[in-house]
Order: C-alpha cells, then sequence, then structure tokens
C-alpha cells in the first residue's frame, strides 16, 4: 500500500546502525548468517572476489571490512540457498509469471538447469548445455548474415568472459555488440577521448587523499557507490572542500557515520560530506561549469585574483584555448543562471574555491551523461580542468564513476560496436582471420533494428534487457519479434519472459561461487572506475553441479558456431591463464598479466592521459567550443501552455541497476512503495495536487506515441523548481527511443518532458 503523507525522509546520516541493520536482515533472508559473513569478509580481498556490485576501486592497505550496505545485498542476492524450482514452468504458464513483479522473479532464488523456450510448447524445458549450444548456433548459423545478429553485454561479466565473447561474435562476423555502457557512460568515452586522447578517468584512489578539492556532480553515491563515501569522509576530515551539484538533497551527500568507526557509531556522531551543496536544475551542470570557467577568465583578465588560469600549461599541453575563451565570452550570465538555477553569487564563491586550490577531482556519474547535451557537458568539466592543469598531476583529474562492477573492464576488452582499427588489426593478426571492419550498433539502434526485423537473434552475456533499456513498451514488442534469444544468467528476470520464437536461458556460476576447471580452481579479472585490474576467485561451493562459468558457456557456443580451427576454446576453459596470454597479446597495458594480477591488489592498466601524454590526432588536450544549448528541456517545459515537468529516472536505495532488493528506499523516507513521483512544493501547487495525490505520468512525446506510467504517488521533496524524479524501471516506459545524446546516443533518461494527471481509482 502506497504511503500515507506526510512523506519524511530519514533524519538518520547515511549508514551507521541502518546500514548495519539493513545488512544483517540482507544476511539472515538469503544467505543464512554464518555463510553470509564468511562470504562477505571475502569481498574485495586479494585472496577474495570482487563484489558484483559498483566499480568503486579498492584501497591498496584496507581494513577486514571492504564492502557496503549495498555490497552486502548484492553478493547475498546472488549467494542465496535457494533455487529456481524445477517444476516452475510445468506449474506456471508464462502470462502468469509475466504477472510478477522484477524483485518476486529474482525472489525465486538461482536457476540451476539450462532451459529451452519454443513458441510451439508455450513454456520453458529443461535441455542438455550440449544441445543448447549445438541448436543456439544452429540458429545463429541460419540467419541470412552474421549483422542479423546482436551480441549484448552486461558489465557484471570478467575480462576473460568478455574477451572470449567479442571473440566469437567477430570469428562469426559481426561488430554488434550493444552493451550496457551505451546507456551509462558512453558520453563520458566519447567527450574524453576527444578531449584528453583516453576514454577513461585520470585518478586513482590514492589521489583522493592529496586533493584538496572534489567536486561530485550528478552522482548519489550514499545508495550507488556507498565505499565511496569514507574517501569523501577522509577528505572533508583533513580539510577539503567536497562540492556537490544534485539536484535531489541525498542524505549519503549531506551527512555519513562510517559503520566501521566504533565511537561513531556508538556515540551517534556523523561527518558532513558536501562542504556545498547546489541543487542544480536538471541538464544545468555544463551551465555551471561554464559559469566557473566565465569567472576564472574575467578574474585572470582583470587581474582579480592571480594565476587562476594557468596559461603556461595551456600552451605546453592545449589546442583550441582561444575558441574556448571566445565561446565562454558569448555565454551570458543570464543564460547560465537559467540553466542552472543558480545565482551568479552562488557560482563565483564555489569558482573562487576552485581557482585558490591546486589539486581538484572532478566525480560525476549518470545524472551527468543521461542528457542530450552530455558530451559537450562532459567536454565543458573537462575545459574547466585543463584551465588550471588539473588533468596530469596527483591529487587531481577527472572521474567518471562506473556503475558495474567490470563495465569498464568489457569495453577494454573490445565489447565496442565501434572498435578501433588498430584493436581489429591486432585481433585478426594474433588469431589469423580479417575481423568485420563494419561498424555495428549500440543498444537503442540494436532496438530499433529489431522492430524494423533486421535484428533476429539477441544474445544477451547478463543483465536484464527488457528492463535496462528505454522505451518498454517498444523494447517488449522488439523482444516479441525475434527469431531467438539467449541468456546467460544467474536468476530469472523478465527479459527471459518476453521472447519470439525460440529462447535459451544458461544458468551460470555467480561471482561468489569458486570456479573449478580441468586445470584446477580458476581466477577472473575485473577493471574498477580508477583502471586498477585485480583478480576474483569464488569461495562458496556452487549452488548446483550443473552451472557453468561464463567463459565456458561462450566456448561452448562458440565450438559449435565458429569451430576450433582457429581458437583451441576446450583448452582456454581448462586453465583461464590461456586465456589471459591471449590478451595481453591483443590488448595494450596487458603485458605480464598472469604475473601481474596475481599480485597484491592487481596493477594499474595505465593512463597516457595521466602522464599528460595526449593520445588525440593532434597529440595536444583539446578545449572544446561549443555553446550553451539553447535551451534545456527543464526550460523548454517552463514555456509550456499547460503544467508540463522535466522528469529523471533513478534508483532506490534498495536496489541496484535493474534488480530491486524491496520496495523501501530508507533515505528518502519511502516504505513499501516504488510507485512514487518526488516533486518540490512550488510543483505541486503549480500542478493543482496535494502531497500524496496519485497521478499518471504522461511523456510530452514527439513521435505522437503514447507513453504513460500509471498510478503514482506524488512526495513532496527538496528539489529545484520543474525537476521531478522517479524510480526505474519502472518508468523506463516513459523514456522514448528516439531521445538520445548527440554523439552517445545514450538515452536522455534524466531528461524526459512529462505531465501529470489525476490517476482514475
Amino acid at each position: 500500500m502506497p504511503n500515507k503523507p506526510p512523506f519524511k525522509p530519514s533524519s538518520a546520516a547515511a549508514g551507521g546502525w541502518g546500514a548495519l541493520k539493513a545488512s544483517g536482515e540482507s544476511l539472515l533472508k538469503n544467505t543464512g548468517l554464518v555463510k553470509g559473513v564468511k562470504t562477505m569478509l571475502k569481498a574485495n580481498k586479494p585472496d577474495g572476489f570482487d563484489c558484483p556490485g559498483c566499480a568503486w576501486g579498492d584501497p591498496e592497505h584496507g581494513s577486514s571490512f571492504e564492502f557496503c550496505e549495498n555490497g552486502v545485498k548484492a553478493v547475498t542476492w546472488e549467494a542465496t540457498k535457494d533455487v529456481v524450482p524445477a517444476s516452475l514452468f510445468e506449474r506456471h504458464s508464462m502470462d502468469d509469471l509475466r504477472k510478477l513483479s522484477d524483485r518476486e522473479l529474482e525472489s525465486m532464488g538461482r536457476l540451476t538447469k539450462p532451459l529451452r523456450y519454443s513458441h510451439k510448447v508455450g513454456l520453458y524445458e529443461e535441455v542438455s548445455w550440449d544441445a543448447a549450444f549445438a541448436e543456439i548456433a544452429g540458429e545463429l548459423n541460419a540467419l541470412p548474415s552474421a549483422d542479423n545478429a546482436a551480441f549484448y553485454t552486461s558489465g557484471r561479466a570478467s575480462n576473460e568472459a568478455a574477451f572470449l565473447y567479442q571473440l566469437m561474435g567477430r570469428l562469426y562476423g559481426t561488430n554488434n555488440f550493444p552493451d550496457c555502457s551505451n546507456m551509462c557512460h558512453e558520453a563520458s568515452g566519447v567527450a574524453l577521448s576527444a578531449a584528453i586522447g583516453v576514454g577513461k578517468g585520470t585518478v586513482t584512489l590514492d589521489d583522493f587523499d592529496k586533493a584538496e578539492v572534489i567536486f561530485v556532480l550528478g552522482q548519489n553515491p550514499g545508495s550507488n557507490h556507498p565505499r565511496m563515501l569514507a574517501e569523501l569522509k577522509k577528505a572533508i576530515k583533513r580539510g577539503a572542500k567536497v562540492i556537490t551539484l544534485n539536484p535531489l538533497k541525498e542524505r549519503g551527500l549531506e551527512r555519513f557515520t562510517d559503520p566501521k568507526n566504533s565511537s561513531e557509531m556508538l556515540l551517534g556522531l556523523s561527518t558532513p560530506i558536501s562542504s556545498h551543496y547546489l541543487n542544480v536544475k536538471l541538464g544545468g551542470d555544463m551551465a555551471v561549469m561554464r559559469g566557473i570557467a566565465k569567472a576564472l577568465l574575467t578574474w585572470d583578465y582583470e587581474n582579480v585574483l592571480s594565476g587562476t588560469v594557468l596559461r603556461q600549461f595551456i600552451d605546453e599541453h592545449c589546442e583550441n584555448f582561444q575558441s574556448y575563451e571566445s565561446a565562454v565570452e558569448r555565454s551570458t550570465w543570464k543564460e547560465i543562471e537559467d540553466q542552472s538555477g543558480l545565482s551568479q553569487r552562488k557560482i563565483e564563491e564555489i569558482a573562487r574555491i576552485y581557482a585558490q586550490s591546486n589539486r581538484v577531482i572532478f566525480c560525476w556519474a549518470m545524472g551527468i551523461t543521461q542528457h542530450e547535451h552530455s558530451v559537450d557537458t562532459i567536454r565543458e568539466i573537462t575545459n574547466v580542468a585543463l584551465l588550471r592543469g588539473n588533468v596530469g598531476k596527483a591529487g587531481a583529474g577527472l572521474c567518471p564513476v562506473r556503475g558495474h562492477s567490470n563495465v569498464q573492464g568489457d569495453r577494454t576488452m573490445g565489447i565496442n560496436e565501434r572498435p578501433s582499427p588498430a584493436f581489429l588489426r591486432t585481433l585478426g593478426s594474433v588469431f589469423d582471420f580479417s575481423p568485420p571492419r563494419k561498424q555495428g550498433i549500440n543498444t537503442v539502434e540494436t532496438i530499433a533494428s529489431m522492430l524494423a526485423g533486421n535484428v533476429k537473434a539477441l544474445v544477451c552475456l547478463g543483465g536484464n534487457f527488457a528492463r535496462a533499456t528505454p522505451d518498454t513498451e517498444q523494447v517488449e514488442e522488439a523482444l516479441g519479434k525475434l527469431r531467438l534469444t539467449v541468456n546467460i544468467a544467474t536468476k530469472l528476470n523478465r527479459s527471459h519472459l518476453i521472447t519470439g520464437e525460440k529462447a535459451f536461458i544458461l544458468p551460470c556460476l555467480g561471482r561468489t561461487e569458486f570456479d573449478e576447471q580441468l586445470g584446477g580452481r580458476q581466477l577472473v579479472s575485473v577493471e574498477d572506475s580508477m583502471s586498477m585490474v585485480h583478480g576474483s576467485a569464488g569461495i562458496n561451493q556452487p549452488i548446483s553441479k550443473e552451472l557453468r562459468s561464463e567463459p565456458a558457456i561462450i566456448a561452448g557456443i562458440a565450438k559449435h558456431l565458429v569451430g576450433s580451427d582457429k581458437v583451441n576454446w576446450d583448452g582456454l576453459i581448462g586453465d583461464y591463464d590461456e586465456i589471459r596470454k591471449l590478451i595481453e597479446k591483443v590488448v595494450p597495458g596487458f603485458h605480464e598479466f598472469n604475473a601481474r594480477l596475481r599480485q597484491n591488489r592487481g596493477f594499474y592498466l595505465g593512463n597516457a592521459a595521466r602522464e599528460r601524454e595526449w593520445v588525440t590526432p593532434n597529440k595536444r588536450a583539446n578545449f572544446s567550443y561549443a555553446s550553451l544549448p539553447l535551451q534545456t528541456v527543464v526550460q523548454r517545459c517552463d514555456k509550456a501552455e499547460v503544467p508540463t515537468f522535466t522528469l529523471q529516472t533513478l534508483r532506490s536505495h534498495d536496489q541496484y541497476n535493474t534488480t530491486v532488493y524491496s520496495d523501501n528506499d530508507r533515505y528518502r523516507g519511502i516504505k513499501g512503495n516504488r510507485r512514487v513521483l518526488f516533486i518540490c512544493e512550488a510543483d505541486l501547487r503549480k500542478a493543482g495536487f496535494k502531497n500524496g495525490a496519485r497521478v499518471d505520468i504522461m511523456t510530452v512525446s514527439e513521435d505522437k506515441r503514447q507513453r504513460v506510467a500509471y498510478d503514482f504517488t506524488l512526495v513532496a521533496y527538496d528539489s529545484p523548481q520543474g525537476c521531478l524524479a522517479a524510480y526505474y524501471p519502472e518508468t523506463n516506459v516513459l523514456v522514448p527511443l528516439y531521445s538520445v545524446g548527440v554523439e552517445s546516443h545514450t538515452p536522455t533518461s534524466k531528461a524526459i518532458p512529462v505531465t501529470l494527471r489525476r490517476t482514475v481509482a
């Protein structure tokens, strides 16, 4: 049942006893206390496994507890003692199962046997591994073209699995590798590659110990990367400033009680996290950065603050500075204030802090990357960093904070629909074949191609494609048109229930389970947001002897699909060291991979921009000089004839990506209801509703297609006027397939124009 107003966020700091209580409940519910504690003590440890949750880095000299509340949830959710009963599909029709919520589906437990669905039979039946591999390969090889298939990847796959996956696909003949990066940090890769020559961040965890200022832009680490709070707390304690830009007031960015600190816990103490908290309007971050630049350049020109712009660094390392100066000069303070929702005084206040600091880190996440002008926004963040030389020195740099645990590593391994010519040349040379040169399709393009009937088969290495993607009704229609879907997964999810003619579910080992092959216990590797590569080895007995590892499943399909002439698939699966020997031949930076992986905490992959080596066509760091958007979506909505608002989709605190652990959101004060819509008091009055009213949310669609999310409860919340927020995947139905970022093609999930109407009971 929905909450009864008033809705009040928790008054407690992030972390603290609430985090301990939630962690304990998750342990007891899913794994049992003994197994759960034993498992968690090996999370993010050199002799243990990498948490299947976020991609935050691991400290070189950590404590006994290198996990957080949401890490406990992610691990115990996977390491559950429950299994999907063999009789499930005999007792329940597909239609009945589709009526269950996403949480109810995943709560059934682990999948343990390979399953096959055919439209003729109308349900999933058990199938042998060999038969599944042969039939999948047969279906794929029967397609008119390899480009009629797409190979999707989730960010939880290991480097070894991802490398084999892209190798199989390219031997098959396609570059169709849509992945979760297309929907989250694609804008970061595009922008950083153009600006500094590397599509990754330039900082390591050690830099957070040296930074004087840390910007946190469009990110909610308290729920999405909780271990980051410990670094922010340390920074505040030693006198650094944390400047937060976020439309919503998020508890994790206000105050934090470290559950590992006994005195804080016993005395009820907490640490303020943000020294400055600015509620920027949705899509207004570029304007804030432009305002900082305008202040710096003005002060430098007028000699108000000496050295605010490091011209020697710019002269030695950068290009296009004069064009950027002109773009900043053309941007008026009125434009900047209107788009950001912040005053010139507020922006100049943080600009002065920036100008007086020598080591500054800029962090951002999907609040920045899921807008139409996201690439320009990240280029502007980079511009501001370059103005003061904050790239390529200790305690400073650019830090896109990735979501899933190995999403960055998957891209490094070649999961890319637009691979570089150099990568393809090396891959072809090592394996003696001619990889396809035709550019592949990203996630949104894949959905469009499925709808058009061009993509007829979809293979998914993890993930929940139906729930992770935008425009839910169109995606489900697209999935229903397929000849073949294949899902490599640990648990049942919505994507498995929306099929075309044939479908397979191939159950795999979890990150917490040991992987026994002919060569003994195996180790896999992952890459975190700081480009650290480290090993991961599960410690728990697999929940079923039927399970196979992700690399073994890929190799099993590949043997039937492309044969073993070019690749000894069995040999690679017998000993993953052999996979890594091939990776080091193909992927730069992985020399002596096996030896370095077994070092304590692994190794740093390296980053040319960190060394001020710019791998751009002109061998320079490049300022961009884009104008501010003519208007943001918020501004467009403000001018509409009827009350129109801008909606962002986001996670609850009890959620990781599409996995929902409960219907609660402790920090935002929500209990027992996910169909809530956060709205400021002024907008409640503007729309003519009261706190607690029930409404339907409707997209203002350009293609005349009706997109409606039904029956949401309005929740008064501290946010800028015109800006709404609601949880996904429930509101993915509102995100138009056509609305994507310029250059990035990322769905604009943080900028959806919507109207509201009263729900009819």
